[in-house]
């Protein structure tokens, strides 16, 4: 990960700021399982460098902006960066303080906690990812807003307070404009540092198919021209956001290395995402316009060279 970042242009000062917070924090053997392994790197130097700093200096961030712009995997980027133990909780309008902190259990002929997500990140000194933010109910979440501020406490009735790994950080995400979606109260939003998460410039998905895929040259540039005019037209609101997923065109070039027809391929990842005929029909066009009739697997990838 440290030659990846220096390659998008962090500084090694900053680098070496974090290895001291990865040697001055201790981290328990039993969650080492929980520090992620990296499929997909994030790409973007401005992103990082805001995100690395704001961890080092004990904030805790919001990550905001459009689908298809890498919320999560900087996130997931993050705790394998810091070596800290990751917890995800997927946030909707039914999750509740139980969700996070924890609830009531009988055990050993007793009442315990059994330890929620937000606990035992609190305890071990971990990353919790709040995917999906402004999904869940401003009340569900006001239970852990000591948590979140200057205080950083856990203190649930008829339990220990307790006070907050040194480690610990919450990473938010959220996307605005979707159905179900809300506003978030001040309150809230006074505890996170904000990044308006950028859409991925045209050299840096270049280098993510580069990376990730076989493809070779030429399809590379297809492919992220594909992407673009997509995310281009949802931006104007021509079609919705539903084929602009990149984790879906991953996987149709990975079926079409498994020798899966491209037009089939594409309509597995990206085309039929979207249950619109005319969105469908849109969607198709760009596809075919890019994509000749007679173009094979043989014009996509190196290993057919």
């Amino acid at each position: 990960m440290r030659e990846f970042l220096l390659s998008q242009g962090i500084s090694k000062e900053l680098l070496n700021d974090v290895d001291e917070f990865i040697e001055t924090h201790d981290l328990n053997k039993n969650f080492e399982y929980r520090i992620p392994k990296i499929k997909y790197k994030y790409y973007g130097k401005k992103t990082w460098e805001k995100a690395i700093v704001a961890i080092l200096s004990g904030e805790n961030i919001l990550l905001s902006g459009p689908k298809a712009t890498g919320k999560n995997v900087l996130a997931e980027n993050l705790a394998y960066l810091f070596k800290r133990p990751l917890w995800t909780i997927s946030l909707n309008i039914s999750s509740d303080p139980a969700n996070l902190i924890g609830s009531d259990t009988f055990k050993n002929n007793e009442v315990t906690l059994k330890k929620g997500p937000v606990y035992e990140a609190a305890e071990q000194g971990g990353f919790a990812v709040f995917d999906e933010i402004n999904m869940a109910k401003n009340e569900a979440l006001s239970v852990v807003h000591s948590t979140l501020d200057y205080r950083r406490v856990l203190d649930i009735s008829g339990y220990d307070r307790l006070n907050l790994h040194d480690a610990t950080r919450f990473i938010a995400t959220m996307n605005y404009g979707y159905i179900g979606t809300r506003d978030l109260n001040e309150a809230l939003v006074s505890r996170f540092l904000v990044i308006d998460m950028p859409t991925i410039s045209e050299n840096d998905l270049a280098k993510l198919f580069k990376e990730n895929t076989k493809l070779n040259n030429g399809a590379i540039k297809i492919f992220t021209k594909l992407f673009l005019d997509l995310q281009e037209k949802s931006l104007n609101s021509e079609i919705s956001s539903k084929s602009i997923d990149l984790r879906g065109l991953l996987s149709s070039i990975e079926l079409m290395n498994r020798g899966l027809d491209i037009k089939d391929s594409l309509e597995l990842g990206i085309v039929d995402k979207t249950f619109d005929d005319y969105e469908r029909e849109i969607v198709t066009d760009v596809i075919d316009t890019l994509f000749s009739k007679n173009m094979d697997r043989a014009d996509l990838f190196e290993w057919w060279r």
